[in-house]
């Protein structure tokens, strides 16, 4: 039995999906798990086989039921792609309009990982009209994730001035928590850590594989290559992605609980 949605219109009547939705997830969830998964890899939504997004989000939402956290991973990583690949790409280039798309991108992946992370521990309704128009859905994310970047861009010139939000003291916390080399020892954990890495924006996956080679984000020596040299941007921005990027790991699992 496909479950129903819980989010309800200001009518009071619950959300449908589409017509064509409900039975379409009806014949997916007979099929094996490979199959799922070979279909949810089509990117051509031509293709005969290809997985609308409602029913992707609407398999990961249901694998929070499993034991294991391997299938959620495989299907989180694919729905992801999909959500990055609908907002604007932030260039390599320092331009202002390269730094909004930089901006823009990284709000939308952060608060739709963290409804995704919060349905995951207890079911909500947030993500409820996802399942009714994906597409739609990630617009408004993105639209308003625009308004707050450009309102922000207003009153200062420079993302540097941007604050993170967390203390560079708690930031560190979570770093030390997470890139552990005690707990990255464990080839469970490894493996889970490193496809949950490969899920994130571009600049937050190439900082945290420079932090787990040991780079250092910057330096006052001058012929040290540091993390900033590398990403060509300055040691505020290296920062900033490091705690956006931990934010959405640490959203994910915690590396203190049994998995």
């Amino acid at each position: 039995m496909i479950v129903p949605l819980t989010k309800r219109k200001a009518d009071g009547t619950l959300y449908q999906r589409p017509d064509i939705i409900e039975p379409l997830l009806a014949g997916l969830a007979n099929l094996p798990r490979n199959v799922l998964l070979e279909r949810a890899r089509i990117r051509d939504r031509k293709h005969p086989d290809y997985l609308p997004s409602e029913c992707l989000l609407y398999f990961v939402r249901r694998s929070r039921r499993d034991n294991s956290d391997a299938w959620f991973e495989q299907l989180y990583k694919i729905l992801i792609e999909r959500v990055l690949r609908s907002v604007p790409r932030a260039e390599i280039s320092k331009d202002s309009s390269s730094l909004s798309n930089e901006r823009i991108r990284n709000a939308v992946f952060d608060r739709f990982v963290e409804m995704l992370a919060k349905d995951r521990k207890e079911p909500d309704d947030k993500l409820d009209f996802f399942e009714v128009r994906f597409d739609l859905a990630v617009k408004r994310l993105r639209l308003d994730a625009q308004d707050r970047v450009w309102q922000e861009e207003s009153r200062t010139a420079s993302l540097d001035d941007e604050s993170s939000g967390t203390s560079d003291d708690a930031a560190q916390a979570t770093t030390t928590s997470l890139l552990d080399a005690e707990l990255l020892t464990d080839p469970l954990f490894r493996t889970r850590f490193h496809r949950a890495i490969e899920a994130l924006p571009i600049e937050q996956r190439r900082t945290i594989h420079l932090l787990l080679s040991g780079w250092q984000i910057d330096s006052s020596d001058p012929s040290v290559m540091t993390i900033a040299k590398a990403l060509n941007c300055s040691e505020k921005t290296v920062r900033n992605y490091r705690d956006r990027a931990l934010k959405a790991l640490g959203a994910l699992f915690n590396p203190g609980d049994d998995q």
